[in-house]
């Protein structure tokens, strides 16, 4: 199995750390790559990054600054170089309006943050282990 590029899209930089310890444990992780913002996002995924640097799965918090998250899973989504990079919300809200819309722009799944550490960090072992483990990518992520 290929090792994987993740992209951390987090401005809370606590939670940041612990996705960060809890994926470390997981020996496909080649690449760990944070960005705090929307914008900063959208600038590595298009303007930093060719299609073989991008990431094999993105986690992406809703209420971001600059750009949030909404606006930029919409823009991953509908851009033929990014659309089939699995993308995760994990974010502490769970508003039905924010689930039904994330869905509607495409994202692969959504999880909401428990607030509970130890919970917080099943979750992402689970996540780590789902996504990165079990889940069956396509050959290209590029359009």
């Amino acid at each position: 199995m290929k090792a994987v590029k993740i992209l951390l899209v987090e401005d809370n930089e606590d939670h940041a750390e612990l996705v960060r310890i809890a994926l470390d444990g997981k020996r496909l992780v080649e690449d760990f790559i944070h960005r705090k913002d929307g914008e900063e996002a959208l600038d590595f995924l298009f303007e930093e990054t060719d299609e073989y640097e991008r990431p094999d799965l993105i986690l992406l918090d809703l209420r971001l600054p600059k750009v949030d998250g909404l606006e930029v899973l919409k823009e991953l989504k509908t851009n033929s170089k990014t659309r089939k990079i699995p993308t995760v919300i994990l974010t502490t809200s769970n508003n039905e309006i924010d689930i039904a819309r994330a869905y509607d722009y495409h994202a692969n799944s959504y999880l909401v943050k428990p607030l509970d550490y130890r919970k917080l960090k099943q979750l992402i072992n689970n996540l780590g282990e789902y996504w990165l483990e079990m889940n069956e990518k396509p050959k290209e992520t590029g359009g």
